[in-house]
């Protein structure tokens, strides 16, 4: 039975090649990376002859009958748009194959910039990205805008404009096998001091790696130690600002918790050489399932999907990232956005006031069982998920992407945390984050 749950799992995987992007279905190609290939993985959906607004996302509508919670979710509201109004959305879709493959963000900014589609499902280094540069609508006329949760606006707003609307707040956190803690008499770690401890454990009683790694969500403890305090320490408008300024230091923030990836690195609880190169969940996923690694980090969804790590053989636990204030989830935004340009643009914005209205997003929510962006949509979570789900309900978090933030935090963190794995310094990726603030100071 577990040998068939486990071929479910990696068939899903290949076809979707790791993906995963955050919201929606945005689970997480994450942001970052390039290659020489591009449009060979490029997938577009049949259309009929009903007015057509044209999404590019790396959902496969082609073939309704995959095991994808989260993309069934994201198909119902569709088709209730489509129903409503009358419409067709069309899909046009891609998948990286590797990880020397374009990401799905690589091509994403590229057909964006060239007016290729109408809607776009993205990640937040993009949104950032294409904000700054006109590239998206101001989404803020929307009837659905006046329901968003705050946190939803603050992330997505460029230049005073709400470019990106997400179907729901994804959360990061750490997936604990806690059988295994139990087993070694561990408490949940707390701190960063507390998380070192318990891979020390972990490892001296013969576990070989304690933390499940890929190329993309280390980050996620980074910045959760980097802006602990600064969105949960009351001054967080001023700190942003000194920050943009340059009063402040990016590098600062970063150096802590690039120094505990290092310590990690350094005593074997990560290997950062499989890390470079695995994707999400495909390279650490196994091991976690199979009780070889009690550690793995990844977003909420991953929680209620078979697919990923739904139902496992353990008591397993969704915990925050380590920091000085305790267990903190980290929440990157991400979210439909609209061409500026659009050839079907106003369909394109009546299809969006659908798909995020209220009702829509409680069909969602509850289809997908995950945080919704409206202020009005609640859903209670599976118990695995209920640690991550208070801190949060606590309104203490990290905002893995701010739009307000001058430098890129999502995927330039990625970035530079890759370079880390690859055997720069933490002094050599300081020096990467002060020349990316003085290159935002010019600008």
């Amino acid at each position: 039975m577990k040998n068939n749950k486990m071929k479910e799992r990696k068939a899903w995987l290949k076809k979707m090649a790791a993906v995963l992007m955050t919201g929606a279905v945005l689970f997480t190609l994450a942001a970052c990376g390039s290659g020489e290939k591009a449009d060979l993985n490029l997938l577009e959906s049949e259309q009929d002859s009903a007015p057509i607004v044209n999404l590019f996302s790396p959902m496969e509508k082609m073939e309704p009958d995959a095991e994808n919670v989260a993309r069934s979710a994201a198909d119902k509201t569709i088709r209730m748009a489509e129903e409503k109004l009358g419409v067709t959305v069309g899909y046009i879709t891609y998948t990286a194959e590797d990880y020397q493959d374009k990401t799905y963000d690589d091509v994403a900014l590229d057909r964006a910039r060239n007016n290729m589609d109408d809607l776009y499902l993205l990640n937040p280094d993009v949104i950032q990205a294409l904000g700054e540069e006109g590239k998206l609508m101001d989404l803020s006329g929307l009837e659905c805008a006046g329901n968003l949760r705050d946190v939803v606006k603050t992330a997505n707003t460029v230049n005073g404009k709400l470019v990106a609307i997400p179907q729901e707040v994804v959360a990061y956190g750490l997936f604990i096998n806690k059988d295994m803690f139990d087993q070694y008499h561990l408490q949940l770690p707390e701190t960063p001091e507390d998380f070192l401890e318990c891979c020390r454990i972990f490892k001296e009683n013969g576990i070989k790696t304690p933390v499940g790694a890929n190329r993309w969500w280390l980050e996620t403890f980074v910045l959760a130690q980097a802006y602990a305090d600064l969105y949960n320490g009351g001054n967080t408008e001023a700190e942003i600002a000194a920050l943009n300024s340059g009063e402040k230091k990016y590098s600062d923030y970063m150096r802590p918790g690039f120094e505990f990836l290092q310590e990690m690195i350094d005593c074997g609880y990560i290997d950062a050489k499989k890390a470079y190169t695995s994707e999400a969940i495909e390279g650490e996923g196994e091991d976690f399932l199979n009780q070889k690694t009690p550690i793995v980090m990844a977003y909420w969804s991953a929680a209620n999907s078979d697919t990923a790590y739904g139902n496992p053989d353990f008591n397993m636990l969704v915990i925050g990232f380590p920091s000085s204030r305790g267990q903190m989830p980290v929440m990157p935004m991400t979210g439909y956005g609209i061409g500026a340009k659009a050839e079907h643009g106003k369909d394109a914005m009546r299809v969006l006031d659908v798909i995020l209205s209220d009702d829509s997003l409680l069909v969602y929510a509850e289809t997908n069982k995950v945080i919704s962006p409206s202020k009005n949509v609640q859903v209670d979570c599976i118990p695995a998920l209920k640690p991550l789900n208070d801190r949060i309900e606590e309104n203490v978090y990290v905002l893995g992407a701010n739009a307000g933030m001058k430098v890129e935090q999502w995927g330039n963190t990625c970035l530079i945390v890759r370079n880390l794995l690859n055997g720069a310094t933490v002094d050599e990726c300081m020096a990467e984050f002060d020349r990316l603030q003085e290159e935002s100071l010019a600008e």
